[in-house]
């Protein structure tokens, strides 16, 4: 009942600020879940199903949290969090959260879709983390404009961080992003620091760049009122940094054309 009612009191709040809703049946609003539950997803850098057991320990270990237990993944699932992708949890266990039963997730089920111990801990899935506190870099911005910089901007950056913002304006919005000043770490394949940007409200889908050296990047638009820029550097080699600044904007977009295709903005003659 309890819980019931905790579902019942979020969607009001949702539909009042019009800031989240349903897709499918399902309650799409992984940010505000983590903060509530203190479960998250996590792949490998490489992409998806590329952590044996021993690296998604590392990985949860990196952001400070550890590996989520069957009891608290089961708990985020209650409030509404649902990720179709197997990944490992604790003590060697594997499975996933289903809210909702799809023709491609779930084999007509819902609860904790589990896969059982694993013998094998050389095998490769993605990782369930858990982390009740805050991460040191990064957050959810809600504000209609806002500037973001690298930690330490306009010194160094550190080693070994993975930050992440999630950006949420209002419904029917969308939102501008324009690089002030960029210099990473400079790479051919942009694998030691970078930044991506995600036109979606997780790094779970909706990649649209990775950027690393010092050019610029051209400004960019998103589909919807909601981005996400994921910042991660290596063990080695630190840069400037950069910063960055976002504009809620309501179309039509004025003094400017839009590609729907690229998301880039390009001033009219």
């Amino acid at each position: 009942m309890l819980v019931f009612k905790l579902i019942w009191a979020i969607c009001f709040l949702l539909e009042e600020t019009h800031e989240w809703g349903y897709k499918d049946g399902i309650l799409h609003n992984s940010i505000w879940l983590e903060q509530a539950a203190g479960v998250y997803h996590r792949e490998s850098r490489k992409g998806k199903y590329q952590l044996n057991y021993k690296e998604a320990k590392a990985v949860c270990k990196y952001e400070g949290g550890q590996l989520a237990t069957y009891n608290q993944l089961e708990a985020a699932r209650k409030i509404g969090f649902h990720v179709c992708a197997a990944g490992w949890f604790d003590k060697g266990r594997v499975g996933y959260p289903i809210v909702k039963a799809g023709s491609n997730c779930g084999f007509g089920r819902v609860g904790i879709i589990d896969y059982g111990y694993r013998l094998n801990k050389s095998e490769k899935w993605d990782v369930y983390c858990y982390n009740p506190t805050a991460k040191e870099c990064g957050g959810i911005l809600t504000e209609q404009k806002r500037v973001i910089q690298s930690p330490g901007y306009p010194d160094e950056y550190e080693d070994k961080q993975i930050c992440y913002w999630h950006i949420r304006v209002r419904y029917g919005q969308k939102i501008m992003l324009k690089f002030l000043d960029f210099d990473l770490e400079d790479d051919t394949s942009c694998l030691a620091d970078y930044l991506e940007i995600y036109d979606s409200y997780d790094d779970v889908s909706g990649l649209t760049g990775r950027f690393c050296g010092d050019e610029l990047p051209e400004d960019f638009i998103s589909t919807g009122n909601v981005m996400t820029l994921k910042f991660l550097t290596d063990s080695s080699v630190t840069a400037g940094g950069f910063k960055i600044e976002y504009n809620a904007i309501d179309p039509p977009f004025s003094n400017s054309s839009y590609s729907e295709t690229t998301g880039l903005l390009t001033n009219d003659k």
